[in-house]
Formats: structure tokens, C-alpha cells, sequence
């Protein structure tokens, strides 16, 4: 399903009103991740390299903080994206990225790991396709590449502050929705607000792999609990391996088995 399905019998629908209201509870999602932090400092430790993260459309560096503040604490080189609010861009923002990516790998001499939340799971993917040598891996979540792109709350808003269509580069978009060239998670949830859940399943391969959290938000999931033990724990994979994700863990009732992927 990472491969976009063609077809207007295979158009998806944006989430609905409903899901969109729901996403209110994302301040629920941040509380609980404070008040569980000692559980969440028990996810495996980091052992230094530098991880990007990048934010979501019309957000800013202090939406990641949390997450950038707890990676930290596990022992890595956490940055920032350092652009100010996120008003989307995909090719306008391809330069400064692949200048801020290098600028990283180069000072630390060591390959960038990239988490981006929404929007910024988009770039994290093209910035893998661009410059491999210099990304460990990719995490992404609920971020919008795979099948019908369009099927999201927020497409419309995206072309009028860009003056990008969805559509403008075809090529790029059927890039990003393929296989990485480095390991690759996708982490997402079918109550998602804003971006229909097909959008955000790349295809499962010996180094990719999608992980559902039942009942994140799209605002939430970047401070979700169970989503901050994921990507820690993706992170933590020693350089130039691959272990498909453990639902086994603290969290285990929070993830949904890896086949219903598929469904």
C-alpha cells in the first residue's frame, strides 16, 4: 500500500468532522506523557548520534520540543529545524533542508537520524531520497505520502499559503511515496483528525516498517506516549541494523498488530 493507488474509484476521503473535533484531545495525549515520564525514561538509551526534528505544517520547533527535550534525555544529539513556523513547501523548502541536513552530518561526523510529524515526515522522506549517505533512518509521523495525498483537512489551506499544488511534481511525489533507501518507520493512527491514515502506510520490507497507535490524534501523536516509546526504541537500533518493532513492551495495548496494516 506505499505505492499510491490510482483511480478515481480508489479516491480517498479526508477524516471527518467528527475526527477533526476529536482532536482536542491531544492535550490529554500531552498530559498522560508527563505523568508517565518515569515509565518513559526506561525505553532503551541513545547512543549519541544527531536526530532531527522536523515539525508539521503551520507549527513550529516548540511543537517538537517535547519530544526533542525527552530524545535528549535518552542520550542523543537532538536539533531543531530552526525555520520558524512550518508554512509548507516541499520544493521551496527542498534547499534549505539539504543545507541543514549536511550542516549536521558534517559538524558531528556522524549519519542524521530524521523524525518528522506531518509535513515534516515529508521532508524527512525526500531528504532520504537526496542524501542517503547521510541519514541513519526515518521516522515519520502521521505524515501523508502514500496513495491519495489529497485526502487530508489541511490540502487545500497547504496549496493557498504555498502556491504548491499536490500534484505539481509528480515525479517527486511518487519518490517520496516509494522505498527508502535507508530504514523507514512509519508511525500513525486511523483516528487521526487531519490526514486519512492510508496516506501514512509505507510499504513493509526487511527495513520499513508502519506501527499503528490505537487512538492518537494527528495534533497529539508527536506527544503521544506510546508513540515517543516508538520512536525512541527505532532510534535506538545500532547503525546499519533493522529490527521490526516489539509490541511487547510498556505500551503494548497502545499498538495494533502489524497486519492491520493492511486491512
Amino acid at each position: 500500500m506505499g505505492a499510491r493507488e490510482g483511480g478515481d474509484e480508489q479516491r480517498l476521503r479526508p477524516p471527518s468532522l467528527f475526527l477533526m473535533l476529536a482532536e482536542a484531545r491531544a492535550v490529554f495525549e500531552f498530559n498522560t506523557s508527563l505523568m508517565l515520564s518515569p515509565l518513559l525514561m526506561q525505553a532503551p538509551r541513545g547512543d549519541g548520534h544527531p536526530v532531527l526534528a522536523l515539525p508539521g505544517f503551520l507549527a513550529s520547533d516548540l511543537s517538537m520540543a517535547p519530544m526533542r527535550r525527552y530524545l535528549k534525555a535518552l542520550g542523543y544529539d537532538t536539533y531543531a529545524w530552526k525555520m520558524g513556523r512550518n508554512f509548507g513547501g516541499v520544493s521551496s523548502k527542498r534547499a534549505a533542508l539539504r543545507e541543514l541536513l549536511t550542516k549536521i552530518h558534517d559538524s558531528t561526523g556522524r549519519k542524521v537520524s530524521i523524525v518528522g510529524w506531518s509535513l515534516g515526515g515529508v521532508y524527512a522522506r525526500d531528504l532520504a531520497l537526496q542524501l542517503p549517505q547521510m541519514v541513519r533512518a526515518v521516522i515519520t509521523l502521521g505524515s501523508p505520502f502514500a496513495n491519495d495525498i489529497r485526502a487530508t483537512n489541511a490540502t487545500r489551506l497547504y496549496e493557498i499559503l504555498t502556491g504548491e499544488g499536490v500534484d505539481d511534481i509528480p515525479e517527486i511525489r511518487e519518490a517520496i511515496a516509494g522505498d527508502m533507501p535507508v530504514p523507514a518507520t512509519s508511525i500513525y493512527s486511523r483516528t487521526d483528525g487531519i490526514v486519512n491514515w492510508h496516506t501514512s502506510l509505507l510499504r513493509p520490507s526487511a527495513t520499513a516498517e508502519n506501527i499503528e497507535v490505537h487512538l492518537a490524534s494527528h495534533v497529539g501523536i508527536g506527544v503521544n506516549p506510546a508513540a515517543l516509546w516508538a520512536v525512541a526504541d527505532r532510534l535506538a537500533q545500532p547503525e546499519g541494523t533493522f529490527k521490526h518493532f516489539d509490541r511487547s513492551g510498556p505500551f503494548a495495548i497502545a499498538y495494533a498488530p502489524p497486519e492491520n496494516a493492511q486491512s
